[in-house]
């Protein structure tokens, strides 16, 4: 098994897809971004076993199965591929919690089944193991394991990933998933065939807004982040939270109206964000 090449692979795979930024970008520290890539590689093939393909649920959960059991196999040094390899000497050379990885794994589980939640805080829960692993793994990649770090880290992935529901609102209720609290959605007057039917009435940018604006606060909430960051990584997160709340901005400048006008983060912006996060 060739794990240079894996590393490799797992490279060109994350540079090859865009999550509003580059998932490695140049100010990633050189000796990182195998290791980010790598991490990358995992969750994307778990989202994509949950997400993509026109699998039954219990095709889905089965073959998520399959792949946790790979987890377990690798973290005792059995290897089916090189990146299980590859994967395996990041968690060992970075000293990764291995718990992160399962916790991905089981917000990709709840993917193929849970298509609605009856609150805010079953969103939260959600967040807990589908957003928040992230952060903290890349803190733990440079050695960051400070108990207020990962507050902070918590409130900006979780932020994030709400950004992405608002951003991802048409394509999501194509697959009939709401990720608008059932209990908010009543409050404000929106039901699921209107979601479905992609009505921007006022009822909706009602509902919109007041998430967006709790989004707004959580990111508010964890830019203290940047103050157990330096250098390089100091300036990705920056950029990373930059690039949240420019989506957001754009989402209530064009007063809402999100339905076929999916809000996105273009060269021009990404590079204005960019020296706004450098300077």
């Amino acid at each position: 098994m060739d794990k240079i090449l894996a590393y490799k692979e797992a490279e060109a795979f994350a540079k090859s897809h865009y999550e509003n930024f580059p998932v490695v970008s140049f100010l990633i520290p050189k000796n990182l971004r195998k290791h980010i890539a790598i991490i990358y590689w995992f969750a994307r093939t778990a989202d994509d076993i949950a997400d993509e393909g026109t699998f039954t649920q219990e095709e889905r959960i089965n073959r998520l199965n399959i792949f946790e059991a790979r987890l377990t196999d690798l973290l005792k040094g059995k290897f089916k591929s090189s990146y299980e390899l590859a994967l395996y000497s990041t968690i060992c050379e970075r000293n990764l919690s291995s718990k992160l990885f399962f916790d991905l794994l089981k917000a990709f589980k709840q993917d193929a089944v849970k298509k609605k939640y009856s609150n805010f805080n079953g969103l939260l829960k959600y967040c807990e193991f589908s957003a928040n692993p992230i952060g903290r793994l890349i803190l733990q990649l440079n050695d960051i394991r400070n108990d207020k770090a990962l507050y902070y880290s918590d409130n900006i992935c979780t932020a994030l990933q709400f950004t992405n529901f608002y951003q991802d609102t048409e394509i999501d209720t194509r697959k009939e998933r709401f990720y608008y609290p059932m209990d908010e959605m009543q409050k404000y007057g929106v039901t699921e065939k209107s979601l479905l039917n992609g009505i921007n009435n006022l009822n909706f940018q009602n509902l919109l807004k007041s998430s967006i604006t709790r989004a707004e606060e959580m990111f508010n909430e964890g830019k203290g982040i940047l103050n157990y960051l330096k250098g390089r990584l100091k300036f990705e997160i920056n950029w990373t939270i930059l690039g949240g709340e420019a989506i957001l901005h754009k989402i209530k400048f064009n007063n809402y109206m999100i339905f076929n006008n999916r809000p996105k983060i273009n060269k021009f912006n990404s590079l204005y964000l960019l020296i706004k996060a450098l300077f």
